[in-house]
């Protein structure tokens, strides 16, 4: 690695000014995400504060087209770091794989109707149609699925008509009436809520039903367990950088009004509304429990089945980060 006396020289002795000798010895970590998401907001917030280099690395972020694009990315080594859920990080370490998870958000979704709608409860979507914009295996759907079931005796997958599409069209088929009901991310939600949009059931509300901890954490960092442990456990480092962050973002309007161009919100209500999501979903210190985790894997691959968790329906050993 080149000394900063060293570096100066290749730069023609020109004075790097406000660089740190720590800055110069930062890790590099390529972190995957899309340009436009709400992780983008985070890291933008670490990047533009110095929490990165505050703690000893240099994050940077790799615009990707959509998830699928990020888990190759990881996989390829053309990335360090991507946020995906744990489910996945399961799956793939029974398949083999080192990859663990540290906590990113809790926010997940729920199911929205029109303000006007008069669907009241998930037992008046019998009959009609529902968007669901993760698709056949969206934890959300599934959650939505086990309580319809367990409640009610509903199987909503064929009771009701699932709608498979992007966000974006979904909100604009509920918008217009092309669907009754729609189940989608909680920002897309957040953006609903502002056009007057209204829950008649939340993903807490299903876990807290069916038994389960509804402040585990979905969404994490997700990385190989060999390469952090090869550049100094910088896992443990990027996860302080987004606990800046996230207290940041948490307390600082300013912080928000500075992120508003990224976020693109259509007006006022919107904004507010995306702004108190993120920080609804941010987790509180020591919300994983593995157990707890278990328990909701356990309900995920009943419902989901292979297709979601893979061969084997029993969470993977290591998958939240520390954890045996």
């Amino acid at each position: 690695m080149l000394s900063r006396r060293n570096l100066l020289k290749l730069v023609g002795a020109v004075p790097l000014v406000g660089l740190s000798n720590a800055a110069l010895a930062a890790e590099p970590v390529r972190l995957a995400t899309l340009a436009s998401g709400t992780v983008a907001w985070e890291v933008d917030t670490i990047i533009k504060n110095g929490f990165d280099q505050k703690h000893g690395l240099a994050l940077t972020m790799v615009p990707v087209a959509g998830k699928q694009s990020a888990d190759v990315m990881l996989a390829g080594g053309e990335a360090d770091v991507i946020v995906t859920d744990w489910i996945w990080v399961s799956r793939q370490r029974n398949a083999g794989a080192d990859y663990t998870f540290l906590p990113y958000s809790r926010a997940v979704g729920s199911v929205l109707v029109k303000g006007d709608s008069p669907i009241k409860t998930l037992a008046d979507l019998k009959g009609k149609k529902i968007g669901v914009a993760g698709g056949p295996t969206d934890k959300s759907w599934i959650l939505f699925q086990a309580l319809a079931k367990k409640d009610l005796n509903l199987n909503l997958a064929t009771d009701a008509t699932p709608v498979f599409a992007a966000p974006p069209l979904l909100n604009e088929q509920l918008a217009s009436g092309q669907i009754d009901a729609l189940i989608t991310f909680w920002q897309f939600a957040a953006k609903l809520r502002g056009i007057g949009a209204r829950d008649i059931a939340t993903v807490a509300d299903a876990a807290k039903s069916l038994g389960l901890d509804a402040e585990t954490p979905l969404l994490g960092y997700v990385y190989s367990e060999k390469w952090s442990k090869a550049h100094g456990d910088v896992a443990q480092k990027l996860a302080a950088a987004s606990a800046d962050a996230k207290a940041l973002l948490a307390t600082s309007d300013a912080e928000w009004d500075r992120l508003r161009p990224m976020m693109k919100p259509a007006d006022d209500a919107e904004f507010a509304a995306l702004k108190a999501g993120f920080r609804a979903g941010i987790p509180q210190p020591g919300s994983v429990k593995p157990e707890a985790a278990a328990k909701v894997f356990g309900v995920l691959a009943q419902v989901g089945g292979a297709q979601l968790v893979g061969d084997k329906p029993e969470l993977a050993a290591g998958t939240f980060a520390g954890s045996e």
